[in-house]
């Protein structure tokens, strides 16, 4: 028995140190601090950007596929990043970032559907933004800790991987390709 209590502790402290030190939530903005072309919200989001993108469930399936376009509009001190979904399943879903600029380079910003604030850090070709998201009462009106990373490619492609967690455990991961659009969204 004592054998058994010492093998699942070391698997647990095992699963502890991969979470906290080899995995996606473990990526620091530092570790992107040498790469390019460098990130800036601003200018990633300036006008209209169309997504494409699929959510997966806790088994690693595709549970839904969407297209979004988001306009952003900023100043010196903050902007707004209005965003409009269209899952495959017909719903729509709309989001406005209300984004704060701090003295010393931090982001943050707020939505109707965001517990707090989202913080946000920029580095390198990437911006890592973590958050609670409030999901929708019919999708159950949980809160989830969200990581999202945002990938700036030298052709002006951003990739973004996020992943949702509920008690720590991943329920959802979210990858989407966005790209500038050339023509006014629809």
């Amino acid at each position: 028995m004592k054998l058994l209590i010492v093998v699942a502790a070391l698997i647990f402290a095992a699963l502890l140190v991969r979470h906290f030190f080899f995995s996606f939530p473990a990526q620091k903005s530092a570790d992107y601090a040498a790469e390019s072309p460098e990130f800036d919200i601003r200018r990633a989001f300036d006008g209209p950007v169309e997504a494409h993108g699929m959510i997966y469930g806790p088994d690693g399936r595709v549970t839904s596929r969407f297209r979004a376009v988001m306009t952003g509009r900023f100043t010196n001190d903050g902007g707004v990043i209005e965003e409009e979904f269209e899952y495959a399943s017909g719903r729509r879903q709309s989001r406005a970032w209300n984004i704060q600029f701090g003295p010393n380079g931090e982001i943050s910003s707020t939505a109707d559907d965001i517990e707090g604030r989202a913080e946000m850090e920029q580095s390198g070709n990437a911006l890592r933004m973590r958050y609670r998201l409030r999901l929708p009462e019919d999708a159950g009106g949980h809160v989830l800790d969200v990581t999202d990373w945002i990938y700036l490619m030298p052709d002006g492609t951003l990739l973004n991987r996020s992943q949702m967690r509920k008690f720590g455990i991943k329920v959802a991961e979210l990858f989407a390709v966005m790209r500038p659009m050339t023509e006014p969204a629809e």
